[in-house]
This record gives C-alpha cells, sequence and structure tokens, in this order.
C-alpha cells in the first residue's frame, strides 16, 4: 500500500472493446480482462441494450420469498449449459443459487455441501481436500479452502482445517524427470502421474482413519493465483475418478474457469464449462466474474436435484438453506447475464475464440527466445508467463524483488495493463481482442522483460 501511494493511480474513465482510457487521455489494452471478468470488451452494445431495457423495468426486487423474470431466465439458460448432452450418467446440474461474487459462490457450495453430507449420514464431522496453492475466494469459508501462505497465513486463526494435496506443477514438479534443452509448451509432462497417485494415498488414508473425505474443492484445468498452473490432459479426469470412488462430492470452482476461458471443444463447440472438456462433471459448479461478461456483480452455485431435496422440509422442520445475500438474483445483472449467454453461444463468437486463442498461442512462441521466460502456461484463452534468473537453471526471483511488478509496469508504460502473480505475468485477453491488439499485448511484454531485466 505504500508503493501504492507514493504515485498517481491510473484513473479509468472510459472503455470501448479490448481498450480502456485513463483520466489524461491515454488509451490502454485491457490485457486482463479488468481481472478476468470481462469477456466481450467494454460497452458491448448487446449487453448495453440489456441493461437499459431493464432498467426500464425494475433495477433489483428481494428475492427473500419472491422470484423475478430475469434471475428464472437465467437459472433455466445456466441449468441447460451446464449439462452438455454427452454427460448423460452423470448427475445433473438442476438447482442454481445465486449471490455476489466468486468468493460468496463457494461460500454457498461449501456450506451446502458440509451440510448435505451430514444430513445424508456420509459424514457427521466433513472435511475437504484442496490443492497446493488452492485460492478460492476472500470470505473465511473460502480461505479455509486456500493454501497461499501469503495470503492465507494472517487470517489462520479464523479458519476450520482443510487438507490439501501437491498441485499437478509439471514445470516445478519434483517427480518430472524431462530436463529438455527447452520448455516444450504443448506437453513436457514425464513421469508417472505421481500427483494423481498423491490424491489417491490421500483418500484412501482418510478412509483408513475412519475421518473420510467429503469432497475435493478444484480450479479444472487451471489454477489461477497458484500462478496460472494448469493441469497435464486427463488429470482432472482420473482424480474426479478416485474422487467417485471414494463416495466423495466435487465442488468446481470455475468462477475464473467458465464461460469459454479455456477453450472451444471440438466435440462441443458451445461448451462453457472447463471441467465439461475433461468429461467431469461436479455436484456444485461455482460460477461469478465472467457470468455477467464482466458488468456487474453476480455469482451463482449449481448443485443437483439431490443436494436440494435434502433442505426440504415443512417449516416447523427448520431444514432450509440459512443462508442469503440481499442482491441475490438481481434484474441487471441477470439481464447482463442472459446477453452474454445469448453472445457466447453464437457461430461468429464461437469462431472468433477458436482464432483469438490461435492467434495468441502463436505470439506468445516468439518469447521463449528470452532468458528469463522459464515457462509459457496456456489453456485456452488464459495465458500465464513464468519469469526466471535463467530458463537453464529455472531460479525463480525473490517476491521481493518485485519482477513481476516492474515488468508490468514497464508493460503499463507501453499501453498495456495486466496485473502479475508473484513471477508469473497474466495474458487473458477479452474475446474481442483482434490480432494487431495481442501482437501489442506480446511486444510489449517482451520489450518490458528486456528493459526491467536487461535481456539483450
Amino acid at each position: 500500500m505504500r508503493d501504492w501511494l507514493r504515485g498517481e493511480p491510473t484513473l479509468i474513465v472510459r472503455g470501448h472493446g479490448a481498450t480502456l482510457i485513463d483520466a489524461h487521455g491515454r488509451e490502454y489494452l485491457d490485457a486482463n480482462s479488468s481481472i478476468w471478468t470481462n469477456l466481450h470488451g467494454h460497452r458491448h452494445p448487446q449487453i448495453n441494450a440489456a441493461i437499459r431495457r431493464q432498467l426500464g423495468k425494475i433495477s433489483h426486487s428481494s428475492a427473500l420469498g419472491l422470484a423475478n423474470e430475469p434471475a428464472s431466465l437465467l437459472a433455466e439458460k445456466l441449468v441447460r449449459a451446464a449439462n452438455p448432452p454427452r454427460l448423460p450418467r452423470q448427475p445433473a446440474l438442476a438447482k442454481v443459487f445465486f449471490s455476489d461474487d466468486g468468493s460468496t459462490a463457494m461460500e454457498v457450495a461449501l456450506k451446502l455441501a458440509y451440510e448435505f453430507a451430514r444430513r445424508s449420514g456420509r459424514s457427521s464431522r466433513p472435511r475437504f481436500l484442496s490443492l497446493a496453492g488452492a485460492y478460492h475466494g476472500d470470505t473465511v469459508g473460502a480461505v479455509s479452502l486456500g493454501h497461499i501462505a501469503l495470503f492465507h497465513r494472517a487470517y489462520g486463526g479464523l479458519l476450520f482445517k482443510s487438507e490439501k494435496v501437491m498441485s499437478p506443477y509439471c514445470y516445478r514438479c519434483p517427480f518430472n524427470r524431462a530436463k529438455p534443452e527447452r520448455a516444450d509448451a504443448r506437453d513436457y509432462r514425464r513421469c508417472n502421474w505421481e500427483c494423481v497417485g498423491k490424491v489417491e494415498q490421500k483418500f484412501a488414508r482418510a478412509a483408513k482413519t475412519k475421518t473420510p473425505i467429503t469432497a475435493l474443492v478444484v480450479e479444472p484445468l487451471m489454477q489461477g493465483a497458484a500462478g496460472m498452473i494448469p493441469q497435464p490432459r486427463s488429470w482432472l479426469r482420473r482424480v474426479a475418478e478416485i474422487t467417485r470412488g471414494h463416495g466423495a462430492q466435487i465442488i468446481a470452482d470455475e468462477v475464473m474457469t467458465g464461460f469459454g476461458r479455456t477453450s472451444v471443444d471440438n466435440a462441443s463447440p458451445d461448451g462453457l464449462f472447463a471441467c465439461h472438456h475433461e468429461g467431469v462433471q461436479p455436484d456444485f459448479l461455482a460460477l461469478a466474474k465472467g457470468l455477467t461478461g464482466g458488468y456487474l456483480p453476480m455469482a451463482a452455485t449449481l448443485t443437483t436435484q439431490a443436494v436440494f431435496d435434502a433442505f426440504l422440509g415443512d417449516y416447523s422442520e427448520f431444514k432450509t438453506f440459512f443462508h442469503g445475500h440481499s442482491f441475490t438474483g438481481n434484474q441487471l445483472g441477470a439481464a447482463a447475464a442472459l446477453a452474454n449467454m445469448q453472445i457466447l453461444t453464437t457461430p461468429a463468437s464461437i469462431c472468433a475464440r477458436r482464432a483469438l486463442e490461435k492467434t495468441l498461442r502463436q505470439e506468445l512462441e516468439s518469447l521463449w527466445t528470452l532468458e528469463n521466460v522459464g515457462d509459457i502456461r496456456q489453456v485456452g484463452l488464459i495465458a500465464g508467463i513464468e519469469l526466471v534468473k535463467n530458463w537453464r537453471t529455472r531460479a525463480p526471483f525473490e517476491l521481493r524483488e518485485r519482477v513481476g511488478i516492474r515488468v508490468c509496469d514497464a508493460m503499463a508504460r507501453r499501453g498495456v495493463l495486466t496485473r502479475p502473480i508473484g513471477n508469473v505475468i497474466v495474458l487473458m485477453p477479452p474475446y474481442c481482442t483482434t490480432t494487431r491488439q495481442i501482437k501489442q499485448m506480446v511486444d510489449a511484454l517482451r520489450e518490458a522483460v528486456c528493459e526491467v531485466l536487461e535481456n539483450k
């Protein structure tokens, strides 16, 4: 905060498409989609029009014992999108609980899973398993599921204990025996799936000690705040099979990865959720960020009929889900989300995402020539570039050196805004970004690395 107070903040006053404009009239490319939220660009005419139409009716009314039209229609669309035809044998996601943001969506999933396990007789003391480096939000329950000491250690006295297991971080995996001359961004996993074995061991040990795990909590395909860590192909499917085999549920945190971020699947091109690319259907699906196209704070937690039924009862039984939000099912947010969903499933949007993913991959290839680029990780339209002291040794920079921050500052001077995760530079462009703008983003990153690290 002291560093931030020393300078003048970049005060954003306008935006259009993939461009942001500050109070001095300077233009920047929004290279992380306004912290991973914006899908179709700023001031999209279709979403703008949907919000204006809703403003002419009502902006908000309580969902406490009431319903509204936009939220009901949105729930129907979400349920349809969350149950692709190619997953017929898996539990259907049939019910939707609206909340405010990613943290609250995860808090809802956590509370539902906890109480469902108790009411169904699965466990009297539910326990949760998440990945090393996990981040699932900033509310107390979501923080309890996280395992990033820098973020979470300070609140240890407030939290409940959750279990953790190693993340499939191939670039820094102790079991990965591949030491290529230069990392192959497409596949550098050379191991015997020891990370999957660790998950099996964790479930088996819990069963043996009669303290079974209630649910696995995971960001499918790509861990965000952990440093943009991609999961190797079939990791999620294997881990889901283990989880199901031990009678546990799956909570999918798709706050970042949802709504087309993680690639266009040729088998199901309108597939919007990362877990479905691996053929996995979770018991709880947490959504936020891109739900409204990045316009308004709104979130949703989808779950099964079985979970819903556990909270049914006569008034006198007090079995309801004692949890709520003042702005649950907000009409303006729902209107924006409905327009967003309509745009996402058009052939034009699907084609554009596919082309943009290819362009981003091609442009990122040029960064392999830099001495300080250790790894380039891309899943769909999410990319993380890990900076190191030297790619041959993979030696990391100390966080105190502020390398990621300094590189992003240098990118901003070149008209590109993003935010690092430690020494990992994130590129996550809006879907409207042009080929020229992608090239500008990558060029700015290359030049910034050379400037900050004196890489010739």
